[in-house]
């Protein structure tokens, strides 16, 4: 079959048919007296399935690879155009989000649009220099777009900038929390956490709600950052998620402070001493996780804890039997210097 006739049934061009050949792709196999090609129907096929494979997203030096390499499987070939197309998904992803942010920040003519979009671009900045600029020596002395600012809170992994931008977005208050809050819904933990982290930094009583709210996270770390901020507020929901970390080991002076903190009400204090003093029953084979709790109930407010530590100074484990003698005498000792 000749060039021109193969052109007509298999939709490729002449003059593409000519590139394969010179990139041997696809060589006829044949050529008639006046020296015209002529393809054979392997060579048809050979032609469909080069086309197959560009339909695929392969440049034509691509696909001369794959036939020219005998070791290259159809597996091989799926699992690097998944790569391909994930690297790709990511970086339409990432466009997708920068569109978004410009559209959110309601630029109102063309020089608002350019100062946004150079926005975007250095707080998407490898360097961590870069972004922190932009948050405190925006352009034009223009503040940084609560959406943007937000956005770059949730996306941050730098531990300085993340504070630095947590401190700006703090500053926005209300509209803060509003562009950070679905950061508390995402389905990556990590977003999750720096959300909380954000949230714990906004004054006022909705902020205080969607620390409460956050007390049921499935991920230890977003339950613990909701609870050391919402505790340190007065939320008493928070008890229980302090218990955990001190017998966690979590932040576990931090829990303890907190705890101490809330059990300046009555009734918070009975029920903080009650479960310290069950965990320690509950765990009573190991001598770390009593320790902790032993330093939580000294942070308790008065002697409450005395009744509880007292026993332990006689504990089996010499190292806990220690350490509960030592906060015995100080809160002994404390309480006795507030009598004066």
């Amino acid at each position: 079959m000749l060039i021109g006739e193969v052109a007509r049934r298999s939709g490729v061009s002449t003059r593409m048919l000519r590139h394969y050949d010179s990139l041997r792709l696809v060589r006829p196999t044949g050529r008639t007296v006046g020296g015209y090609r002529q393809y054979s129907d392997a060579d048809i096929r050979s032609i469909f399935h080069v086309e197959s494979l560009r339909t695929l997203g392969l440049s034509l030096r691509e696909i001369a690879r794959i036939l020219a390499d005998q070791s290259f499987t159809p597996r091989t070939l799926v699992s690097d155009l998944i790569e391909r197309t994930e690297q790709r998904l990511v970086r339409e992803r990432e466009l997708l989000d920068r569109l978004r942010a410009v559209e959110n920040a309601e630029p109102d003519d063309w020089p608002d649009v350019l100062r946004i979009v150079e926005l975007v671009r250095t707080l998407g900045s490898a360097d961590p220099h870069n972004r922190l600029q932009a948050v405190l020596n925006p352009a034009a002395n223009e503040p940084v777009p609560t959406g943007l600012l937000a956005a770059a809170v949730l996306a941050e992994t730098e531990p300085n900038m993340a504070g630095a931008l947590r401190w700006a977005l703090s500053r926005a208050g209300g509209d803060g929390l509003v562009a950070v809050a679905p950061g508390l819904a995402s389905v990556d933990v990590e977003v999750r956490r720096r959300a909380v982290l954000a949230v714990a930094e906004i004054s006022g009583d909705a902020a205080t709600e969607l620390l409460t709210a956050t007390l049921d996270d499935p991920d230890s770390g977003v339950r613990g950052h909701a609870a050391l901020s919402a505790g340190r507020r007065g939320v008493t929901a928070a008890e229980p998620v302090l218990v955990g970390m001190v017998i966690a080991g979590v932040n576990d002076v931090d829990a303890g402070e907190v705890l101490g903190e809330l059990s300046g009400d009555p009734e918070s204090a009975d029920r903080i001493l009650r479960a310290l003093t069950d965990a320690l029953t509950t765990h009573d084979h190991d001598a770390g996780i009593r320790i902790r709790l032993i330093q939580a109930l000294v942070e308790l407010p008065g002697t409450s804890a005395l009744a509880t530590l007292r026993p332990l100074s006689a504990d089996p484990d010499h190292s806990v039997a220690l350490v509960a003698k030592a906060f015995t005498e100080l809160v002994a000792s404390r309480a006795k210097s507030q009598d004066y």
